[in-house]
């Protein structure tokens, strides 16, 4: 079995936990940098493999929300991985794991609904894809914007221009 530490390096206790985790048996530690947006998590939870543990020195090292811990617990329970906290000491293998996942996804179900917004495209993006001969709609599609934000994006260009 492999222990993975997974450390947030923003965390002002960053070096105390790869040092913790590393004496609570980890081979391996990786750290998430600063505005990596979960990256290094989303890898380790990709890879690790069954019978494999991630450890944390805290819960809320893991996930910033009560659905991103349930999604954590989930991704990991598909690959026949389980979660270790150091503190207080928890694990989702066995009974304590179905009461860990249960308080979880209370939690979860306790926070507002949140929607994702694309992000606006790029009037760069906009434009290059206009060069190529590319219609309105179709940069809409392919952008995944609405329509009129492609030609508010052309018009403020044109009108710059002018």
């Amino acid at each position: 079995m492999l222990r993975i530490g997974y450390v947030r390096l923003r965390d002002p206790t960053a070096q105390e936990d790869t040092a913790l985790l590393k004496a609570a048996g980890c081979q391996v530690v990786r750290a998430e940098e600063p505005g990596a947006a979960g990256q290094t998590l989303n890898t380790i939870l990709d890879f690790i493999g069954a019978g494999d543990q991630l450890v944390v020195r805290r819960l809320d090292r893991l996930g910033l929300t009560g659905r991103g811990l349930l999604e954590a617990i989930e991704r990991l329970d598909a690959r026949a991985a389980s979660l270790f906290v150091v503190e207080p000491e928890l694990s989702s293998v066995g009974a304590s794991g179905t009461a860990l996942r249960a308080v979880v996804a209370a939690v979860a179900d306790l926070e507002p609904a949140t929607r994702r917004r694309r992000p606006a495209a790029a009037t760069h993006e906009i434009f290059a894809l206009q060069r190529a001969g590319v219609g309105p709609v179709e940069i809409a599609r392919r952008l995944g914007v609405s329509r009129m934000t492609v030609w508010r994006k052309l018009k403020a260009v044109e009108s710059a221009g002018a």
